[in-house]
């Protein structure tokens, strides 16, 4: 019924959207880039939209992309600032919301997540990986203005890596997660909180149970030689 009423909402905000713009459905897609005929199932109810969906009608319509997430029932907003303190213990809460809101694709996945993590952690082997760890994860730490969730084991785990012997197993699962952080393409916006972020959770609290560290990698940087 929930979900009924969400798609419901967010049609009636497409509708009249393009009521007052003067806009035509195929005008949209034309400017949206996405198929008229996935647009109108999307503003009858008929098919719910993605996270893509609602970045390209936002772009292409120049409102809030906050507004379109809402309405289609996302339940949490998009935020600018660092609302992050209490992301850690929230993540099974965002988990639940991604279950109950059945917005996203089923390849968006922990699986998905370890696969990439697994391809990473042979990248982080080359010389190649290794250059862009030691040139580009402060860059990108820039680039996110330092703040986010995660954004302190990340850096943890780069001083962790820089400790770490080169030829160590140990120095690969690192590099993977240092690796996912700088070049992987997120799925859902990051922008659109706490959802944007939760690949990248997954993906440091899937590094820091390999490497049997809990929450804390420091403490394993401490007991280094």
């Amino acid at each position: 019924m929930r979900e009924q009423e969400t798609s419901s909402d967010l049609g009636s905000l497409l509708k009249a959207l393009l009521k007052e713009k003067s806009w035509s459905m195929r005008k949209l897609s034309q400017l949206s880039g996405i198929e008229t005929a996935t647009i109108s199932r999307i503003v009858n109810g008929k098919q719910q939209a993605r996270p893509k969906h609602l970045q390209q009608f936002a772009q292409a319509l120049n409102v809030p992309v906050e507004q379109l997430f809402e309405a289609a029932g996302y339940g949490i907003k998009a935020q600018k600032k660092d609302p992050y303190s209490d992301f850690r213990t929230s993540l099974e809460a965002i988990q639940e919301v991604l279950l109950a809101s059945k917005l996203f694709d089923e390849e968006y996945t922990r699986e998905r997540v370890e696969q990439r993590l697994a391809d990473y952690e042979h990248y982080a082997r080359t010389e190649e990986g290794q250059r862009i760890i030691l040139e580009d994860f402060q860059e990108k730490i820039k680039q996110v203005g330092g703040l986010g969730p995660f954004i302190d084991d990340l850096n943890q785990l780069y001083t962790l890596y820089l400790q770490t012997d080169g030829t160590s197993p140990k120095r690969a699962v690192l590099g993977s997660a240092l690796l996912y952080f700088i070049l992987a393409t997120d799925i859902i916006p990051d922008y659109v909180f706490p959802i944007g972020y939760l690949d990248d959770a997954i993906a440091i609290k899937l590094v820091l149970h390999k490497l049997s560290l809990g929450q804390n990698p420091a403490e394993e940087a401490e007991d280094e030689p």
